[in-house]
């Protein structure tokens, strides 16, 4: 899976975040999940600690690996591209259109993430200049996996406004709500965690499946 084909606009594409064990990442692959996202944020109640992420390498061209960072030194993302463990940085955290572009300048594809209140949070979206932006609840000092919904109204207005920028919905996305999740938004991909999730970290693949099959409708 390349980022370009994740980020293309039609079938919805489905990424499972907060991915902690290699056995859950080979069950993403083997049931056709796009992507997976691994988080690197020492804060996050499913951080995978860059020493302990040497398993993502064997899935290498298998399923689009994502790194999630809030705020860290880009030295981090940069070196785990280098060595093989992931294809594409998600930047989480209040981090500034020039982390983007010494990323992008680097050969990096980068999401960057916004935190959604208000249409005034989606202002700055285009400053970044980056691959895709992820719309995500607002969560100060926690930067997601909150399991709360975002308006899907300022969504799909943001959605239909640039019709150009590949754009990730995340926040509170259950197989309970998925499918109108997509109906209302109409995003490149789906970003989900807690409501793909036995206990944080740890997948639950009744609720994969169910997220996968809506994503294919």
């Amino acid at each position: 899976m390349s980022p370009d084909r994740f980020l293309s606009p039609s079938p919805t594409s489905l990424k499972i975040c907060g991915v902690t064990l290699a056995d859950d990442a080979l069950r993403l692959v083997e049931l056709g999940v796009d992507a997976l996202g691994a988080n690197f944020w020492p804060h996050s109640k499913r951080y995978l600690a860059p020493e302990r992420a040497g398993f993502l390498k064997e899935f290498e061209g298998r399923i689009l690996r994502v790194g999630v960072f809030v705020n860290a030194d880009l030295k981090l993302p940069a070196k785990l591209v280098r060595e093989g463990l992931i294809d594409v940085v998600q930047l989480h955290g209040d981090e500034t259109p020039d982390d983007v572009v010494r990323l992008k300048e680097a050969g990096i594809p980068v999401i960057k993430a916004l935190g959604v209140r208000a249409l005034a949070d989606l202002q700055r979206a285009h400053e970044f200049q980056a691959d895709s932006i992820l719309l995500d609840a607002h969560a100060p000092g926690v930067y997601g996996g909150t399991g709360e919904t975002i308006d899907w109204t300022l969504a799909r207005r943001f959605v239909e406004e640039n019709p150009g920028l590949p754009v990730i919905l995340a926040g509170g996305i259950t197989p309970d709500n998925v499918a109108a999740a997509i109906a209302a938004v109409r995003p490149a991909a789906l970003d989900v965690a807690s409501g793909a999730e036995e206990s944080p970290g740890i997948k639950d693949f009744a609720k994969v499946e169910a997220l996968l099959a809506a994503c294919g409708e």
